[in-house]
């Protein structure tokens, strides 16, 4: 049938993929036309932020450019099918609704949990660790750490797990959030805007299970940098957040600790004197919420090379893009239709975002 084609079928599948995505939309978005590879490494220019000063009779210049940082394209989303005869016979929309909608759906659902992976680069927290969020006074936190890292107060977002929505769909001021419903909604998981944040609902939210690690103390005095001499036992796993002198660190990178220390990696640099000896503590295993400014995440994608040897199109819209390949094999005498993306996440400005534990 003429509407199977590769061209067709990625023109009714991009729309399908843009309004499944939760995380990545409302992430700074980086795109090109260029075709990459999987394993390619991207240059990515970092949103400027900027500060205003008061006027004192002389301006104070602030740099335009950041620094780029370096995001690897190291995921394909990919779903493959058979069309037998039965679906080769089937209506537009009974082959979008058996066959292309599932697909695209899968493949959102595999970028959306990629992306709320980047929980584990966040160290600033609120709310309570076991304890699901429920009341109109976690939005308050979680709008007061964004203000205290100075926060751009527009693009805020907030991304909750199905619990959470449970307790919030329960309070008056959430209910008339939902209700209201604007053109700014860009999911199904919309639950309206609450104190500058806009909410969504995802699956895709994590559960963090911290490591065995006990007896956590600084080995050797540090100043300054990204790394601490830590000793203890048992295990740091990436995502747990430690704190040190009443500041919150993630961890990130798994370790084994020991009694004679262990170098550990943390998500934001050391600005003050940590002596040795000094007591660390570990926030408990926790659902990570997430509150967070666009800017804090990007979401890098590039186009897939066409699929040769095969009737393969690669459609970009918006910051987004698909692959669709028909191919035929002999073995089992049926078309695949694979449908794929390239795509790779990467925390930016770790102060921007908040994780609100549950």
């Amino acid at each position: 049938m003429d509407f199977l084609s590769a061209k067709n079928i990625a023109r009714q599948a991009l729309p399908i993929l843009k309004e499944n995505l939760v995380f990545p939309i409302l992430s700074h978005l980086e795109f090109s036309n260029e075709f990459s590879r999987v394993g390619d490494t991207i240059q990515v220019r970092k949103p400027p932020v900027y500060k205003a000063d008061e006027f004192n009779g002389a301006i104070k210049k602030q740099d335009a450019t950041e620094k780029p940082v370096l995001v690897t394209l190291d995921k394909i989303a990919d779903v493959s099918v058979e069309i037998g005869p039965r679906e080769m016979a089937l209506s537009i929309e009974d082959f979008n609704n058996q066959v292309l909608i599932p697909a695209v759906i899968a493949i959102a659902e595999k970028i959306n949990n990629d992306g709320l992976e980047l929980y584990k680069d966040i160290s600033n927290y609120c709310g309570v660790a076991g304890t699901t969020p429920q009341t109109l006074d976690i939005f308050s936190q979680s709008v007061k750490m964004l203000n205290q890292n100075k926060a751009p107060n527009y693009d805020r977002f907030a991304v909750w797990d199905f619990e959470a929505l449970s307790k919030f769909q329960t309070i008056d001021t959430v209910i008339s959030a939902e209700k209201t419903g604007d053109n700014k909604a860009l999911r199904d998981g919309s639950i309206g805007k609450i104190l500058g944040l806009e909410n969504y609902m995802s699956q895709a939210v994590k559960n963090h299970v911290v490591g065995t690690a006990a007896g956590i103390t600084v080995k050797t005095k540090v100043e300054n940098g990204s790394i601490i001499k830590l000793s203890g036992s048992g295990t740091l796993v990436k995502g747990d957040i430690i704190e040190i002198v009443g500041t919150s660190y993630a961890v990130l990178q798994d370790v084994t600790l020991a009694t004679t220390g262990v170098d550990v990696m943390l998500s934001k640099e050391i600005t003050e004197v940590i002596e040795a000896s000094t007591q660390v503590s570990k926030i408990p295993s926790h659902t990570a919420n997430l509150a967070f400014n666009k800017n804090a995440f990007a979401f890098v994608t590039r186009p897939l090379e066409k699929a040769y040897g095969a009737e393969s199109y690669v459609i970009n819209y918006e910051g987004l893009t698909l692959r669709i390949t028909m191919d035929y094999d002999i073995a089992t005498k049926k078309q695949i239709l694979s449908v794929d993306t390239l795509y790779g996440f990467k925390t930016m400005y770790e102060e921007l975002a908040v994780r609100v534990l549950g």
